[in-house]
This record gives C-alpha cells, structure tokens and sequence, in this order.
C-alpha cells in the first residue's frame, strides 16, 4: 500500500532487516545464539520438552483445535500469541540466513494453523477448544484480539523472508472476519480489546498485503478505545445477563479503565497509565496512524505520553512499569528499586515505541532511549547462554528478603528457563533477531541516511536509483571509537546523519581524516553532505568515561545515591565481586573508576574498579540493633558489572544505586 500522508513523507523509513548484515563483536554472537539456541530451545518450550520447566502446550493446543488430538486446553488464554512471537522471531531470522530446516518446521506449523482456523476465518485455541460458542464476550480480560495481533505480526515477518503466502493468506482470512464482527455499522461490536496489540499489527498487514481496509480496521479501534457509553461496561452487562459471572461477581474489585489505557479516547491521553506493555503497544500503533493519516492531534498525543514516560516514570535502566500490582506505571517518580517491575515486554515495547516516533521526528531522543533500554532492560531479561529469562528486572536484589517477603514474590534471584506467562523470552527473541532495522534509516527525498545505532554492519540502499554501501565497524558499547565506510558504484551526493548520543559530552569526527564540525546538531544527528565515493571513511570518536547519575530530588528511593553509567552501559554491584550487605557501601562524590575489559569474564565485558567504604562491626548475636554510636568505615575495592550480565555467575545480592558520601 502506498505511504502518500504528507507527514510521513516528511519522516524517515527503517531500513529493512535484509538491507543490514550484522558483524558486530557484541551482538553477532547473540544473535547467532538465537538462531543457534533461542530458536530450537523455545520450540521445545512450545512443545513442552523442556525438562523441569513449565509446561506450554502451546503446540498441543493448536493440534486440539485441528481436531488432531485429544484432551484440554491448558494454558493463559492467550498462549497462541507465544507461538506468533516464535513464528516472527523464525521469519526475522530467515531474513538474514538459509535454514530449510527451519523452513521445514515453520511450514509444518502454519500448515497446523491452516487446520486449526474455523470456516469463517476465526483462530484461538482457547475459544475453539475450551470455550467454543463465547467468541468476543470477554475482549477485556481474554486477549482474543491480542492473540491475532501476533499471529498477523509474524505472517508478515515470514511472507517478508520467504516469499510464500499461505501464513499471510490465514492471517488476511482472519483479519477479513475481524473486520466484519467490528466496526460502526448496525450488528458490528464497536469494541476493541483489552490488551493493544492487533492495532500494530494491523498497519503490518495493510503494508504487506496492500489492503487499506486493515488500516481503517487499525485506526477504528485506536478510535473507539476509551469512547463513552464504554464498551467494557455493555460488554460486562451482556455477560451477567447470561447469567455469566465469572469475571462480574457482585462487589468484585474490578480493574479501573487506565489500567486497559481506556479510561479517556486517546487522543485525550496525557499520562501513560496502567499496564505498561498495555501502554507501549497501544502508543506504538498511535505513532504508526499519526504518520499514516497525517494526524497531528494524535501525534501531539503521543509526544505527550512520550515525555511523560522518560522524564518521570522510566528507570534509569531503560525499564518501564514499576509495580507488580497490575504490572503497571505508578504515578510519577514512584520507581522503587527492589520491588521494580520493570517487565523485559515492557522494555522491548518502549523500543518498539521510540523506534516509531524517531522515524517520524528525526530526533535523538528516540534513538537514545531505544540504545538504553537495548543494552539494559531488555539485554538483562536473557542469560548469557540464551536458555533462561526474566520476566521481571529489579535494579536491587536481597535474595533472602526476595525469596521471603510477599511484596516481592515477583522479584527472581536467577533467570527460569521458562514461565507459564511466558510472553517474554519469544519476545527478546524477536527482538534481538530484528535488531538490523533499528541501526538505520533513510530517507530518498532528501537524500539522507541516518545512522542511529553503533552496531558493527552493513547497509546496502538506493538513493534515486542508485546504489551504496555502509559498512560499520566498533567496538561499541566498550569503547566510541566507529568508522563508517562507504562503497558505490558512482560518486553520488548524499547525506550521513550521524548520532551524537546525549550521553557523549565530547565527540570527535572526521571525514577521510579531515575534522568535521561535530557542533552542527539537528536535533542531535550531525549531517554530513557531500560527495560520496568508494573509499570515502568517516570516523567518530566518541568520549566514553564513566558519570555518576544522579536522580530527580523527587525520586525518593534514589535521593543520597548514584549509579554507573559509561556510555550506553548501565553498572551494577554484585555480591559475587563485593561481598554481602551492598547497601552498606558508599563511594564518594569523586569517585574514579578504572576501566578493564575481561575478556574472560561474563563472555567479554568492560568492568570498572574502584574504592569505596563500608561499615567495620564485630561480628556476634549480642551486638544492639541500634546504637547511639556511629560506626567506623574501612575502604574497600569495588567492582561493578555491567547490568545486563548479572546473575550468570553465583545467586546473590546486587544493586545499581549507591550511596555517595
């Protein structure tokens, strides 16, 4: 479908996973340790053959709704969406390298799928096989739409890498009905579901199959979310009229419309309220219909629910959502540190987000804070090997107090291989196999190509018909040293927009070793025009030391503290290199750190060492809880990790904070 909006036409687009090759020493063994392991672990996840993890049948489900086995349906009542997340991380991967076998098995599933879909288009295993007969009666708490959304997502991803069209000719079957249970016309619901996510996916299948009716299906309900009289409310009454209340006892606490980002339309939206991974698709499909339809308005919404969200309710991890009550956003500052939340999903939909909104504004803000969440929140959500997640990512951890004290029954010492809410680790696994369209982006009017993330890769585009090269390469996140070479066949004049992280202070760039003018920022990306030819090099050096961070004065939990930062990177303490009692540690307000990279440690990690202090105290039972005497503090060597690789060694305490003296 063609992308005519005149906003959009003003904004940028991703280049596409089979544009950019990844050669990167940081991430090309991770990604390779999703197509090696994530991949074929995950599908005997789905397959429950995974020993002492819990069960998915995910699989087996599908197979009961094609009628080909016997039993019930066991699970979330949204667990086919695992099977989407896999099915898209299989397409993502397909992309970029040849396995038939991989083809062998994915056909062979959607071939399950084709036999599991109804008739009419429908496919959800939970209302096929549990519950048939009660399509569309609980949007607010059962997913059914949700589920299609992934399914949708990844039929694009394996039509986009392969080329065939059956999973797409499913999905489009599906989406066809969707179509004609929902809408304004007299008989049609005029609902949505509980959990955004089809309205993303949606935009996906307009462009992959170029049919608009998708997108005004996308756009009806991004629109009707939050409308009055509230569907919700007719929908519950609909049920306790068919004497249904299993989900409308009477005096039933019932989740309050912000939860669902359904309390106001959204373009009334300012605040980013209730479940964040909610929240974060929801917003997702906003910025896609704001570029579509040239809507302003919704734009201005989204910019709104933007700041909202980085400046007063995003950890300094990347992470979003901080209470496990409802997974949700809390009100602003409330961002405690061992009982965050901080769900992986929720980090990995606020780069799904900022990816969006960077497209469409062209600044670095986006690009910084989808760098942040990648090589924190979200890397910290998967092991080294790739075989065990979190779903949640605390930024202080007391193994005895997490494993006792009810208030942090969500709080995991170590990653599980699996869950049985296991949205999260298909999701890292999409995520990570995806990486190639977050690295750049260009634009053909006026002849631009942005560089927004420093990942070691090749990029090869057109610009007016003729083709170029940039091949990236760094060290990047140990060190800022990046160079970006260009291959073409002709000299053609274009530009390279390159990022200056908000984080660098310094930047050093030149251009086939004569300096630029790293000082001319638009809106952080320095644009380099000219030119270009084979061999043309541009070269950036980008000051790397470590800062203290500070938080806002109004965020409590944090006040009298500092955390690590060196470029991207977010540190942490763990008891494995500083001992126990973490909190006792202090480091003063001129703290420096030596950076050394272990090369053997933690699969390759820059660590920092330094001096800090913490309490000397006899040790003994009959020692006062309290005391009118102060303790005396002996220095101590410190070593803090990056955050993302702790708990791969030992079970243990860590912390990101410290107290600064």
């Amino acid at each position: 479908m063609e992308r005519t909006s005149p906003l959009l036409k003003q904004s940028m687009l991703p280049a596409s996973i089979k544009q950019v090759r990844i050669h990167d020493t940081f991430w090309s063994p991770r990604q390779l340790g999703v197509i090696e392991t994530v991949v074929p672990y995950q599908w005997d996840a789905l397959n429950d053959n995974i020993p002492d993890a819990e069960p998915s049948h995910t699989i087996e489900n599908f197979r009961l709704a094609a009628k080909e086995a016997d039993g019930e349906y066991y699970g979330m009542v949204f667990q086919d969406s695992d099977l989407g997340k896999w099915l898209e991380t299989v397409g993502f991967v397909l992309s970029v390298t040849q396995d038939p076998q991989l083809v062998q098995i994915a056909d062979e599933v959607i071939d399950l799928l084709e036999r599991a879909q109804q008739p009419d288009g429908y496919l959800n295993t939970y209302y096929t096989v549990k519950e048939p007969g009660k399509r569309w009666t609980n949007l607010r708490d059962n997913h059914e739409l949700y589920c299609a959304g992934h399914l949708m997502e990844a039929a694009v991803s394996y039509y986009e890498a392969t080329g065939k069209t059956k999973f797409l000719d499913i999905m489009s079957r599906y989406a066809d009905y969707i179509a004609e249970v929902f809408g304004k016309e007299e008989g049609q619901k005029r609902g949505y579901d509980g959990h955004p996510e089809i309205e993303l996916a949606l935009v996906k299948l307009a462009h992959a199959t170029g049919n608009k009716a998708y997108m005004e299906l996308s756009k009806f309900f991004v629109d009707e979310r939050g409308q009055q009289p509230h569907f919700f409310d007719l929908e519950a009454q609909e049920r306790i009229e068919a004497g249904d209340l299993s989900r409308d006892k009477p005096n039933q606490k019932k989740r309050i419309y912000d939860y669902f980002q359904a309390h106001l339309p959204v373009r009334q939206q300012q605040t980013a309220e209730g479940h964040s991974v909610r929240a974060v698709y929801l917003y997702s499909a906003m910025a896609d219909l704001a570029a579509e339809y040239s809507d302003e308005e919704l734009m201005n919404a989204c910019k709104e629910l933007w700041r909202d969200t980085v400046h007063r309710k995003m950890y300094v991890t990347g992470g979003i959502g901080s209470s496990a009550y409802e997974e949700r956003f809390t009100i602003p500052f409330d961002l405690p540190n061992d009982r965050a939340y901080t769900e992986t999903c929720a980090a990995i939909g606020l780069m799904f987000w900022g990816h969006r909104m960077l497209q469409i504004e062209k600044d670095r803000q986006y690009a910084d804070v989808i760098e942040l969440a990648l090589f924190n929140g979200v890397l910290s959500g998967i092991s080294l090997d790739g075989k065990s997640y979190f779903y949640v990512n605390p930024l202080e951890v007391w193994p005895q107090a997490a494993d006792f004290r009810n208030d942090m029954n969500s709080v995991k010492v170590t990653r599980q291989p699996w869950f049985g809410c296991a949205c999260c680790p298909p999701n890292i696994a999409r995520l990570l196999a995806s990486l190639g369209q977050y690295i750049y982006s260009h634009q053909d009017d006026d002849q631009e190509i942005y560089v927004h993330q420093y990942i070691g890769s090749t990029l090869d585009a057109t610009l007016s018909g003729k083709q170029v090269r940039l091949s990236q390469q760094t060290n990047y996140p140990w060190d800022g040293q990046v160079t970006i070479e260009v291959t073409s066949a002709e000299q053609i004049e274009f530009t390279v927009a390159v990022r200056i992280p908000s984080w660098c202070k310094q930047a050093e760039i030149r251009v086939n070793n004569v300096p630029a003018n790293a000082s001319n920022h638009e809106n952080g990306y320095v644009k380099l025009r000219r030119e270009w030819q084979t061999g043309d090099r541009i070269e950036l050096n980008l000051d790397m030391p470590v800062e203290h961070i500070h938080a806002h004065p109004q965020l409590r939990a944090n006040a009298g503290k500092v955390a690590l930062q060196r470029g991207p990177v977010i540190y942490c303490l763990e008891e494995e290199d500083n001992g126990a009692n973490l909190q006792d540690i202090t480091i003063p307000s001129d703290a420096r750190f030596h950076v050394q990279f272990a090369e053997h440690l933690l699969g390759g990690v820059s660590i920092l060492t330094g001096i800090g202090t913490r309490s000397v105290y006899p040790s003994g039972d009959d020692q006062l809880l309290y005391t009118t005497q102060g303790f005396c503090r002996e220095n101590v060597p410190l070593t803090a990790i990056p955050y993302f690789a702790w708990s791969n060694r030992s079970r243990g305490e860590m912390t990101v904070w410290m107290r600064q003296h």
